[in-house]
């Protein structure tokens, strides 16, 4: 499902980011509340001004549940217990990815392979997976070279003194805020409070994943080091599975965090890689210099990187073009855009055509039409009751589930 005033078709420029729920079957908090999510969504635009910019501006993909057959074994009322925690086949989900650290030999399954696949034809920016059994927001690295591995969360707990190092990722600081904005807007995350005696606390409710518990074929890692999209796990509630009618509480707890975790793709730095032709490049190589995780263009040349405030030197690179460095700086009122200008590597530009450049502004052109204006300071909390417009971008047959479902 995508949500967007755009929602077919990608609106060049601007970021697609996405939610990522129910991995593990019994954890059924996440799946309802992305049906919530959608449904506030379109029900919001055009009344709430900071909805109307965030759907104006980004391609919003939602997959409310990754694990459908562990779903339909699960019981609602269990907060414990692992029944619907893997899929059909008797796979945890969440262990099933490539890895960083270590040798995946587990089969891969069809629900990971989708996954996969959808990643490596999207560029996704920013991503969220959602799960339950726990209130934190959780950061990469989930693995480390030598961690020791354990099934749950409470099991974990147990052995929290073997895995008490975080595994700290180039991006850590960058994290570390997307999983802040998350605590912060969340009713009660931030209070970083056990849910029971024997699990730990996490001050102010976020956590290094490996510090928490190291695991190996996590969806997080792959998401960062394969395919360059900031993904984060937010464990959302306590209870894995409670009854429906403690629904509404947590969609209020989760509404405001929701939405401003997803703007946050809209921080950083942003522009197109072109030749000198003004054609764009697709696949070339993007890294943030000291920050050894890169990511590839998309087919119109575009790249996006969230970043903090302050002095950064972008690395270009592409087959058959001469490498360029730009030198840039991030703010907190909006996004930097430039473009970057590649030279074949046949040519001999001069002097201020190759090397290290500054970007201040007027270094490469800038293409207006696809200049995002920063996040609007309105609240997240007004929404219209019917929009026909953007409902009329969504196919009938899950309109009808929609309405039937809150109905």
């Amino acid at each position: 499902m995508v949500v967007s005033s755009s929602p077919y078709e990608h609106m060049i420029g601007k970021p697609d980011v996405k939610y990522v729920a129910n991995i593990h079957g019994n954890e059924a908090v996440g799946r309802e509340l992305m049906l919530h999510l959608i449904r506030f969504l379109v029900t919001s635009y055009g009344s709430d001004p900071y909805i109307t910019w965030l759907l104006d501006n980004t391609r919003i993909h939602i997959l409310p549940s990754m694990n459908p057959d562990g779903f339909e074994v699960s019981k609602e009322g269990y907060c414990e217990g692992g029944q619907g925690r893997y899929n059909a086949r008797g796979f945890d989900l969440n262990r099933n990815f490539p890895d960083y650290f270590k040798q995946n030999n587990k089969k891969s399954q069809p629900e990971t392979e989708a996954v996969k696949e959808w990643v490596s034809k999207i560029q996704f920016v920013l991503s969220g997976s959602l799960h339950g059994g726990a209130l934190v927001a959780s950061y990469p690295f989930d693995n480390t070279p030598n961690s020791r591995i354990c099934r749950s969360a409470p099991l974990c707990a147990v052995f929290q003194s073997y895995t008490s190092a975080p595994s700290i990722c180039p991006d850590d600081d960058v994290f570390q805020h997307l999983s802040l904005v998350y605590s912060r807007n969340h009713g009660s995350m931030y209070q970083g409070l056990p849910c029971s005696p024997s699990q730990p606390g996490f001050k102010n409710g976020i956590t290094n994943g490996a510090q928490w518990y190291p695991l190996t074929g996590g969806m997080q890692d792959f998401n960062y080091v394969w395919n360059g999209c900031m993904e984060i796990t937010l464990e959302l509630s306590c209870c894995k599975y409670p009854p429906a009618s403690d629904l509404q509480f947590y969609w209020e707890e989760n509404r405001v965090a929701l939405i401003k975790f997803l703007a946050e793709a809209h921080r950083g730095v942003r522009g197109f890689v072109i030749d000198e032709n003004g054609n764009p490049i697709e696949r070339a190589s993007i890294k943030v210099k000291s920050r050894d995780v890169s990511f590839l263009t998309t087919k119109y040349g575009e790249f996006w990187r969230i970043l903090l405030p302050g002095m950064y030197k972008l690395e270009v690179y592409a087959n058959g073009y001469l490498p360029r460095d730009v030198e840039f700086r991030v703010v907190e009122q909006h996004p930097t855009s430039f473009n970057v200008t590649l030279y074949r590597a046949s040519r001999h530009p001069g002097e201020d055509e190759t090397g290290s450049n500054f970007y201040n502004g007027n270094r490469d052109h800038i293409n207006r039409d696809h200049v995002i204006h920063f996040r609007p300071h309105s609240g997240t909390n007004t929404a219209s009751e019917t929009n026909s417009g953007i409902f009329s971008s969504i196919s009938n047959g899950f309109n009808s589930f929609v309405n039937n479902w809150f109905g």
